[in-house]
């Protein structure tokens, strides 16, 4: 198994325990009843919850462009110590993305998920050089 799908792996793993963050928090606030209920109204989550929900979401939408990048390396055989630097990179970013968005810490959740963002970029950029 490659590097980059080592991480895309671990990186998968890392959105499970998101969940099961964002499911505790959630169910904290709610309360189970709401929480296990059909949610025919919108539930809206605040503080930690509302956060958690969030960065989760977040990540969905970069393990997305991020998975495109493992499998455009790794099936085109552009696996290099670039790529693989970036993988890590990726998955470094949202690991401290998590408690940074957790925490508000404003502006450098943002930044932190600059260099998440640009390190899929680069895979992407490297699998076409």
């Amino acid at each position: 198994m490659t590097t980059e799908l080592t991480v895309l792996t671990l990186a998968a793993l890392l959105q499970f325990a998101q969940f099961l963050v964002y499911s505790a928090l959630a169910n904290k606030q709610v309360g189970p009843k709401k929480a296990l209920g059909p949610r025919d109204t919108k539930i809206e989550l605040a503080g930690y919850a509302g956060r958690a929900q969030r960065a989760m979401n977040n990540h969905f939408e970069g393990l997305i462009l991020f998975t495109i990048a493992v499998f455009v390396v790794t099936l085109g055989g552009q696996s290099t110590g670039f790529t693989q630097g970036c993988a890590w990179v990726y998955l470094i970013a949202r690991v401290l993305y998590v408690p940074a968005y957790l925490m508000g810490l404003t502006p450098w959740r943002s930044v932190i998920w600059c260099f998440g963002i640009g390190a899929t970029v680069l895979m992407l950029l490297a699998a076409l050089v």
